[in-house]
């Protein structure tokens, strides 16, 4: 049974107070195996389980409920630990307040206000409820503990709708810090909110206006119809008091309105003022609007309203009006300034540029901002094609910024670095040179020469057709509104275009010399001259490209001019590059060969000596593929694109492909030289090999522990005879498949020194083989001091002229294991050299006795009709001369028994001769 786990034990608790529903992170130990095994979770006595996400045994996620405790300890229970205990404590914290005009990050609910001083909900207005800040003073809570102002005021409240409010408490919530001045400006606050209702004695008046009227006019009719009747019975003091009380009434009403009048005088005044501003507010708020406008990048509003505000008020004579059309065009002045510092801002977009430019062109712009940002546009690419190169030899340069900026994009991969197709290309295994396979070849790093040019070609095809685009645009007028055409400012510009077309061609040759000397300065730095190569090149050239690369910027370039091309630049203006293209083929070209010339060199290194049944080692078939391999990288640098010339148009270029090619051959001549003269000890041939496919072979070489000199060369000469009728020949076609030139000559000059080696090996050979043989027949003939003139009736051929032939036989032995095919052409050899030995020695003989002549006639036709299948018009002339040297047999006695003799000898060596007979002859030839 497994033990009991501890009880969980709470450590920490974050944050360690807050208002109910505050989440909170419990973290302590075992507080559980899972979310299965928590089974209870409380916060200052609240049940929290139902919020509660176990993480881990040591953490849990919850939010405190409403507890009736302020502070409390946090129990978590789980099933396998039980109940547990708690190191740390939980504050509960009571919700602020929030009023109803008050700010809050939460949704306080208006229409159902709760009402302190009634204890009941009503559902009143906000904006009928007293004002949240009634001393109109800025409001700074402080610090003072809710449960201490409790303490402090019991039973009161600080809320002023509350029929307990208390002045103090409040001050002490909201204005803890404030100043007595502040307070000072509150009671006068106060006592203004208290005289608000309270009117003037004005209102009054305006409000009994009418009564004095009509008081007016009731006495003036009751004095005028006085007068009527005559009535002279009224008593002069009762007319003298109604005329004061008139007057009295007059002058109070002159007295009340004449500040009223004034202020209508005043108000008429302001109305037409009023007016006048209303009707012309377009030109007045003009300025105004103008800014605004500018700001919010809104200029086609602004040129629209300059235009109407200059129709309407260009030559007006009203000084008001001549004072605001004034600020207008300073304002206007001032936005030319900023339109033409955005224009020649870089870098920009083109639909930026060609919005400037109109704006300018109608705004009506001294000078021609197109041709000033065409301008612009042409030193900016030449700066980022400069700081493109120095930001490899000045990687801190603060120039270098520019070419991270987001709107050139140069280091994101529209295009990226294509090195995986070199594996394609690839030739053998070399130290720079890429193995098969994305992947791998995606582990070298790339030259920086490659991937600056990389890197400048793309630059100047994503800035290049916008800057022609931008010409097309201002040669044709299109970059003009129609306010432009119908100024007749459009055809203005065209005509400064066509008056600046050579300047513009300028500016592009200029970029593309730029281009293509910066491009030879990183890769052909032999093609520029001094001064030149001073201002473009520098570059660290630990070793030289390899074809590969050289390939790989060769299509870099070619689809950087393609992209130009498509741009209908004229091709006069494109011809720079097409011979950059072209002189970077040629040394493309030049280096790989070089490079395969190197590797063939090295493939004496990788000879194993293992033979075929051909007799041949892999070395011819490795020499073929390597270079066939090279050619086939070179497929694309040789294949000519739309608008390229011919890579082997000069006769200088011929010349050193011809030369190179020949020097490939001859290196690997040299390589097969190499291995069959060199000492004994210095190959190792203990995984030597031989195909034993014939059961006729007397034998194999495979079981030597080394290859013997003779072996080395008739391997060699094995190898030879395969170049020589197939090796050289299927170069030759992919030469010509290629479109190479002299394949003629190169073919011949690699013949004749293939054929001067085979030569020379061969004589090597038959040196080792033949001398002996020949240099034994002498001794052989007279050991045991024979003497022609001498000897006793002949009873067979004699020992020497066996070991003679069981030699030949040995050296048939070992020409036959290496290869069939070189048997008659060394056993021919041999065959004459004997023959010519046995033919000089024959004529020296001074006299032959009987005997003599009948032993010498047995021994030459013996050995001549042994090797009938091998000989030549020279050993055939020679075994005639030895025969005519001998007396002529008289006898027929003689001639029985020379024929008795020879039939006896072909008869006990029948099994040594056979590999002198027809049908193995036959066989070999097969």
């Amino acid at each position: 049974m497994s033990r009991a786990r501890q009880p969980p034990l709470v450590t920490g608790i974050s944050p360690n107070e807050g208002i109910s529903w505050t989440k909170v992170t419990i973290r302590g130990e075992n507080l559980g195996t899972g979310p299965t095994d928590l089974i209870g979770l409380t916060i200052c006595g609240h049940n929290c389980l139902l919020t509660a996400e176990w993480m881990s045994a040591s953490k849990i996620v919850c939010r405190v409920g409403q507890a009736k405790n302020d502070k409390g300890d946090i129990i978590v229970t789980t099933k396998s630990g039980g109940k547990g205990t708690s190191t740390v404590s939980f504050k509960l914290l009571k919700p602020e307040k929030i009023g109803i005009l008050d700010q809050s990050a939460v949704w306080v609910d208006e229409m159902n206000y709760y009402d302190m001083r009634t204890d009941r909900n009503k559902g009143i207005p906000p904006l009928s409820l007293r004002p949240a800040n009634p001393l109109g003073i800025e409001i700074d809570k402080g610090r003072f503990p809710q449960k201490d102002l409790e303490s402090l005021f019991p039973g009161m409240s600080a809320d002023f709708t509350s029929e307990n409010f208390s002045a103090a408490w409040y001050l002490i919530e909201n204005h803890s810090t404030t100043s007595f001045d502040q307070l000072k400006t509150a009671v006068v606050n106060l006592k203004k909110q208290a005289n608000k209702k309270n009117e003037g004695s004005l209102a009054y008046v305006k409000g009994g206006l009418s009564t004095f009227f009509e008081a007016q006019d009731a006495l003036s009719a009751i004095h005028q119809k006085l007068e009527a009747d005559g009535t002279e019975k009224v008593e002069g003091s009762m007319t003298q008091k109604l005329e004061n009380v008139l007057n009295r009434a007059s002058n109070t009403a002159d007295t009340l309105f004449q500040e009223v009048l004034g202020r209508k005088d005043k108000a008429d005044s302001t109305r037409n003022a009023l007016n006048v501003l209303q009707r012309f507010k377009f030109l007045f708020n003009l300025p105004l609007n103008i800014e605004r406008n500018i700001q919010k990048g809104d200029y086609d509003v602004v040129i629209n309203d300059y235009e109407k505000a200059k129709s309407l008020f260009g030559k007006t004579e009203v000084q008001v009006f001549k004072k605001y059309y004034a600020e207008v065009e300073t304002r206007i002045e001032a936005l030319r300034e900023l339109l033409l510092d955005k224009l020649l801002e870089t870098p920009s977009t083109l639909h930026d540029q060609k919005r400037y430019i109109r704006y300018l062109s109608d705004l009506h712009a001294p000078g021609d901002p197109a041709w000033q940002c065409i301008g612009a546009q042409h030193q900016w690419i030449l700066q980022l094609m400069h700081n493109c190169k120095e930001s490899y030899f000045f990687p801190l340069c603060p120039g270098n910024a520019l070419l991270h900026s987001p709107m050139l994009d140069l280091d994101s991969d529209v295009r990226p670095l294509p090195i995986g197709h070199l594996s394609q290309t690839a030739s053998l295994k070399r130290g720079s040179s890429f193995q098969s396979g994305r992947d791998d070849a995606w582990r070298y790093k790339a030259p920086q020469q490659v991937v600056f040019v990389e890197k400048l070609t793309k630059l100047v095809v994503s800035q290049l057709p916008n800057f022609w685009k931008l010409w097309v645009s201002y040669v044709n007028g299109s970059l003009f509104s129609e306010t432009a055409e119908k100024s007749g400012q459009m055809e203005r510009s065209k005509k400064n275009a066509r008056q600046r077309q050579n300047d513009f061609k300028k500016m592009i040759q200029e970029v593309m010399h730029s281009l293509v000397k910066l491009i030879r300065g990183a890769l052909l730095p032999f093609s520029l001259r001094e001064g030149e190569l001073r201002q473009y090149g520098g570059w660290e050239m630990k070793s030289e490209l390899s074809g590969q690369w050289l390939t790989h910027v060769i299509q870099t370039v070619r689809l950087s001019s393609e992209s130009l091309t498509a741009l209908e630049i004229p091709n006069d203006m494109l011809q720079i590059i097409q011979d950059l293209i072209l002189d970077l083929r040629v040394r493309c070209i030049i280096v790989t060969l070089q490079h395969t010339a190197e590797d063939i060199k090295r493939l004496a290194e990788k000879e194993d000596w293992v033979v075929d049944n051909e007799g041949l080692t892999s070395l011819p078939s490795q020499f073929e593929q390597c270079i066939i391999h090279s050619l086939q990288s070179l497929k694309t640098v040789l294949d000519c694109k739309p608008g390229e010339a011919s890579v082997f148009q000069q006769q200088k270029t011929q010349e050193d492909v011809c030369q190179l090619s020949i020097g490939i051959m001859q290196g690997f001549i040299d390589c097969l030289e190499q291995l069959s003269t060199k000492p004994d000890g210095d190959i190792d041939t203990s995984h030597l090999s031989v195909d034993v496919s014939s059961p006729d072979l007397f034998g194999s070489i495979h079981e030597e522990s080394s290859l013997s000199s003779e072996q080395r060369l008739l391997i060699a000469l094995s190898n030879c005879r395969y170049l020589e009728r197939h090796t050289f020949l299927n170069i030759a076609e992919h030469f010509e498949k290629h479109g190479f030139q002299g394949v003629d000559k190169i073919t011949q000059v690699s013949m004749e020194s293939l054929k001067e080696l085979d030569q020379r090996l061969f004589e090597m050979y038959i040196e080792f083989k033949a001398d002996p043989i020949v240099g034994s027949l002498e001794p052989g003939i007279y050991a045991g001091y024979f003497d022609w003139k001498d000897c006793l009736v002949p009873t067979g051929v004699r020992n020497y002229l066996k070991e003679a032939l069981v030699n030949i036989i040995a050296v048939h032995a070992e020409v036959f294991t290496i290869s069939k095919d070189l048997v008659p052409r060394v056993m021919s050899r041999v065959v004459e050299a004997v023959s010519e030995e046995l033919s000089r020695l024959m004529q020296c003989v001074s006299s032959f006795s009987k005997n003599g002549a009948l032993q010498a006639k047995l021994e030459i036709c013996a050995l001549r009709d042994t090797v009938a299948i091998y000989l030549t018009p020279e050993s055939k002339s020679s075994f005639k001369q030895a025969l005519e040297a001998l007396p002529q047999l008289s006898s027929g006695t003689d001639r029985k028994l020379l024929e008795e003799l020879l039939n006896k000898f072909k008869s006990s060596m029948h099994l040594q001769l056979t590999c002198f007979q027809a049908s193995s002859s036959a066989m070999m030839k097969t």
